[in-house]
C-alpha cells in the first residue's frame, strides 16, 4: 500500500542520481514538475523537453515517500558539457547571446545549473522547494566536482539562492532579469562562483551544506517556520566512478562553438 504524508510529523527521504541511471523515477519527476507547471499557466511543455533523461551530465534530485513510490519534489544539476546546452542557455540564447560568453567562461573549471526546482503541494510549507533542495543541489554540486553553479531563478528562490552564497549576474539580460517563460513572470540570472568554499553563503545554510557533504547519507529534522519535518538525507550518487568531469569539459568547449539560437520551453526554479 502506498504510503500518504504524515502532515503533522511528516517523514521524506531525499535522494540524488544520475539521470540515466533511473528512467522511471525520471518520469515520475516528470509528471510532477510537469502538473506545477500547468497549474500557474505554463502550458509550452514538449516531450523534446525532456530529452534530459538522456543527457549523461544531468543529476536528479527527489524527495519523495519513504517507499519510493511518491516523488512529492525535486530538483536537477545539469553539468556544462552534457549532450545539452545548460538549461539556462536554451532559455535566454536568443534573448542575450552573451549567456554562452559566460557560460563557458565558467565551464571551463567545471560548472553547472540547478535547474527544475518544484514542489507538490502536499509538501508545501516545509521548505523542500524554497531552501532544502537547494542546500542538496550546492551539496552534490562539490560531490560531482564543479566550482560554480548557475541558476534561473523565480522572485522567490532568490533569497534562498542568496542564502546559499548565489549572486545576481548583472551582465546578462536587462541587469540580470529576463521576463521568462511568460512576459508576466520575472527569471533573473544568479551564479554560485565558489561551490567548494561557499565564502557569500549565510552562516545558517553553510553550517547545514557542509553537514551534507561530509555526511552523504545522513536523517536531519529540518525546521522551517516553526514546521518540522524528517528528512533522509540519501545523496551519495552511485556509479560516480563512470563520472568523467575532464571529458564533460572538453564536450562543453564543443557545445560552445556550436551553440545555436533557438527558443526553448521553461526551466526556471
Amino acid at each position: 500500500m502506498e504510503q500518504t504524508l504524515n502532515k503533522d510529523k511528516p517523514e521524506v527521504r531525499l535522494r540524488a542520481f544520475r539521470a540515466i541511471d533511473e528512467p522511471h523515477t525520471c518520469q515520475l519527476f516528470i509528471e510532477g514538475h510537469t502538473h506545477v507547471l500547468t497549474s500557474i499557466g505554463v502550458t509550452k511543455v514538449t516531450s523534446s523537453k525532456n530529452e534530459w533523461t538522456e543527457n549523461p551530465a544531468a543529476f536528479v534530485m527527489v524527495v519523495e515517500s519513504m517507499d519510493g513510490k511518491k516523488v512529492y519534489g525535486g530538483a536537477r544539476v545539469h553539468v556544462a558539457g552534457g549532450s545539452q546546452l545548460l538549461p539556462i542557455e536554451q532559455a535566454t540564447g536568443r534573448m542575450d547571446p552573451g549567456i554562452f560568453d559566460l557560460v563557458w567562461r565558467f565551464a571551463q573549471q567545471g560548472t553547472g545549473e540547478l535547474c527544475g526546482l518544484w514542489n507538490s503541494r502536499e509538501i508545501a510549507g516545509y521548505g523542500i522547494g524554497s531552501i532544502f533542495l537547494i542546500r542538496t543541489a550546492v551539496a552534490i554540486s562539490y560531490q560531482i566536482g564543479i566550482q560554480s553553479l548557475f541558476a534561473l531563478c523565480a522572485p522567490y528562490t532568490i533569497p534562498p539562492g542568496e542564502a546559499v552564497g548565489m549572486e545576481i549576474e548583472l551582465g546578462i539580460g536587462n541587469n540580470g532579469t529576463f521576463y521568462y517563460p511568460k512576459l508576466d513572470l520575472l527569471a533573473t540570472t544568479m551564479i554560485l562562483k565558489d561551490v567548494p568554499t561557499l565564502k557569500k553563503a549565510y552562516e545558517e545554510d553553510k553550517a547545514a551544506i557542509m553537514k551534507i557533504r561530509e555526511n552523504l547519507n545522513i536523517i536531519r529534522n529540518e525546521v522551517l517556520r516553526k514546521k518540522e519535518i524528517t528528512i533522509h538525507y540519501e545523496i551519495e550518487i552511485p556509479h560516480l566512478d563512470q563520472w568523467d568531469l575532464k571529458a564533460t569539459i572538453a564536450n562543453a568547449q564543443s557545445n560552445y562553438n556550436s551553440a545555436k539560437f533557438k527558443e526553448e520551453d521553461p526551466e526556471i526554479l
